[in-house]
């Protein structure tokens, strides 16, 4: 009898499992072509051994429920640094990946972010960023934030955090930094819901200055805000 029972806890429990992953699909975004023109991946780790090294299976893979969308695509970006180097925050959410020098906005020395507007409460399954990937570099205190508000100050969810000292004050980051290349970081956003993604960094390995050439935000339009 105590084996009949726990066969059927055994497939309960997998039927569950099963329909919990019903309706899910790879999530797919275009990834742009390798253009190294300074310092390649390899010597970079060789110099930064803690760093996460790059996938050598190309980019990662991550589920999402169907119907899921790029939601940040040419929505308004605002940053702590409203009159950027080079570029124009525009580039943050315009959908171009090149890499070159009119597709990635060049932000001020020291800690800096960019903030993207979703026009609607979402639910975040995704963040997909890329820094500047033309020449290896790997940018400190990487923290992702979702909230309801552009204030951040409502609903803060950190999703992601390799700021492993608290520089930023926003809490010590359990991530590990990572190498920029043409795959770019997707982060799981596990459904967190909110209005305004928020995007810090503080410098990189070569240097003081922050650098974005696209971020995309996987969603859904949360309940009732259809």
């Amino acid at each position: 009898m105590l084996r009949f029972v726990l066969s059927v806890i055994v497939l309960a429990t997998l039927a569950v499992t099963v329909a919990a992953g019903e309706g899910k699909v790879a999530l797919k975004t275009e990834i742009p072509e390798e253009m190294l023109v300074g310092t390649p991946p390899e010597t970079l780790a060789l110099l930064y051994p803690e760093l996460e090294k790059p996938s050598k299976d190309g980019p990662p893979t991550l589920m999402v429920p169907k119907g899921t969308v790029n939601l940040a695509l040419n929505k308004e970006v605002t940053s702590t640094d409203a009159r950027p180097i080079i570029g124009e925050l525009k580039y943050v959410t315009d959908g171009r990946k090149q890499g070159t020098e009119d597709t990635y906005v060049e932000l001020s020395p020291g800690a800096q972010w960019v903030q993207i507007d979703l026009g609607a409460p979402s639910v975040v399954h995704a963040v997909y960023v890329w820094h500047f990937f033309r020449e290896a570099r790997s940018y400190a205190d990487v923290v992702v934030q979702v909230a309801e508000d552009k204030e951040f100050t409502k609903n803060v969810r950190t999703v992601y955090n390799n700021d492993v000292d608290n520089s930023l004050k926003l809490g010590i980051g359990k991530d590990r930094p990572y190498i920029e290349t043409n795959f770019g970081k997707l982060i799981d956003a596990k459904g967190a819901t909110g209005q305004f993604v928020r995007l810090h960094s503080n410098g990189n390995t070569l240097t003081d200055l922050n650098h974005y050439v696209e971020v995309e935000v996987f969603g859904q339009p949360a309940a009732g805000s259809r």
